[in-house]
């Protein structure tokens, strides 16, 4: 309940307080929580912003790491098998400061949030921009305070950053989210960290963190992916040191693909019908 009187309070909060505290009325021992099958429905939200997201080429990782843990508590009966055969981690006695951890989950859980939100809003702000609609997006944080799982405090910061600036690509960059963040990086490093070696799944926490730090780089190891692609099927890749597109015969068996551009007409065609 206390987390719910500060920088995340939301409706979610508010609820998971409520449910945490309610006593089993069935059994008149321990707590409700405790008793519900750890087996999650869905209804396909989750799935079509998914789909949506890989068609807009706008990556959810946050999102799509939720969805995954849905579908894998699903799978309650093959869970079951494999706990029997595939080991983990023993939870680590060290000494640990319980209020540095506290600290430390709610600095990770405001990040993770801010990713989710700025995932989610580009994924809008782009099908918007292909389709040619006006929609604000400073309005929709207003709209999302007034009635929705979503609401959130952190709406009112995102509705000043998109009334500030409609054209974020993305709500990691404004400033003020950006400086929020990095403030909070190192003790959400720590919980990651702290939940793999110990073997205890956190896949939004961890896909949210992976996110931001493909984000806030300049380079990125993809050029070894784009050099497999055009090793195994011809896709050629882009040069840092020129314009244009290029392909390498990377071994003896490697032969000319002919005209490059020829090669990519059919991929630049389809952006340019991506596009219109």
């Amino acid at each position: 309940a206390e987390w719910n009187q500060g920088e995340l309070a939301s409706y979610l909060i508010e609820i998971t307080s409520q449910i945490l505290a309610k006593k089993d009325d069935v059994t008149g021992e321990g707590y409700v929580v405790d008793y519900i099958l750890d087996k999650t429905g869905m209804k396909g939200t989750g799935k079509w912003t998914i789909q949506e997201g890989a068609e807009q080429a706008i990556a959810v990782p946050t999102m799509a790491a939720a969805l995954d843990t849905r579908v894998l508590s699903g799978r309650k009966s093959e869970r079951l098998e494999a706990c029997k055969v595939l080991a983990g981690p023993s939870i680590s006695e060290s000494i640990i400061n319980k209020e540095e951890i506290i600290q430390d989950l709610k600095s990770a859980l405001y990040a993770a949030k801010v990713c989710s939100y700025a995932q989610g809003l580009s994924l809008i702000k782009s099908a918007l921009d292909k389709k040619n609609w006006f929609v604000d997006l400073s309005e929709c944080a207003c709209l999302w305070m007034g009635g929705c799982i979503f609401r959130a405090k952190l709406l009112d910061s995102t509705q000043e950053a998109f009334a500030n600036n409609p054209d974020f690509l993305n709500l990691m960059v404004d400033t003020g989210f950006a400086s929020q963040i990095n403030e909070r990086a190192l003790g959400w490093r720590r919980i990651a960290a702290l939940c793999v070696i110990n073997g205890i799944p956190c896949p939004s926490l961890c896909s949210s963190l992976t996110y931001f730090d493909t984000y806030r780089r300049a380079r990125l190891p993809a050029n070894l992916t784009q050099a497999q692609r055009d090793f195994f099927g011809g896709h050629t890749y882009e040069r840092t040191d020129a314009e244009g597109r290029f392909h390498t015969a990377w071994t003896a068996s490697h032969f000319s693909i002919g005209n490059v551009n020829e090669r990519t007409a059919g991929d630049d065609a389809v952006k340019l019908r991506g596009a219109l």
